[in-house]
């Protein structure tokens, strides 16, 4: 027999979590976190986990889908209006795919030649050069 908090999934759980996802300013969390759900419904994140792969019940893998995807739509807006700390809300886009590092291959004449370019910038320069390819005659 396993010992630690009994692994029971109950009907109402996944309203609970969705309820969680949609409101988790309500729970004090700026973004929607596997370990704040795992709060909501008294499990260890390792269970939210578990339940997503388990086959009986296909709704949870989707609310973890959910949740991240609301996740990363916060991190990105709190970053971009400098809601969150910068370096925090990197670190966690980093888990979405995103990363401040700019991998070039570059062909010439036929010949491929591998080239690695690495930009290191601040939100703020990025806006800038962002605004700047958007409209070129603005200053």
């Amino acid at each position: 027999m396993t010992a630690g908090r009994p692994r029971t999934y109950r009907p109402d759980m996944a309203e609970k979590a969705r309820r969680y996802i949609a409101n988790h300013d309500d729970y004090d969390d700026p973004v929607p976190t596997v370990a704040g759900l795992a709060c909501v419904l008294g499990v260890v994140r390792d269970t939210c986990y578990q339940w997503a792969k388990d086959e009986d019940k296909p709704e949870f893998s989707d609310i973890l889908d959910e949740l991240a995807q609301k996740q990363e739509r916060c991190l990105v807006r709190g970053g971009l209006m400098s809601d969150f700390n910068a370096p925090i809300a990197k670190m966690m886009l980093t888990k979405h795919g995103y990363s401040d590092r700019v991998d070039t291959d570059l062909t010439t004449n036929g010949k491929d030649m591998p080239q690695q370019v690495t930009i290191n910038m601040t939100p703020e320069q990025a806006a800038e050069a962002y605004a700047a390819q958007i409209d070129p005659d603005a200053e």
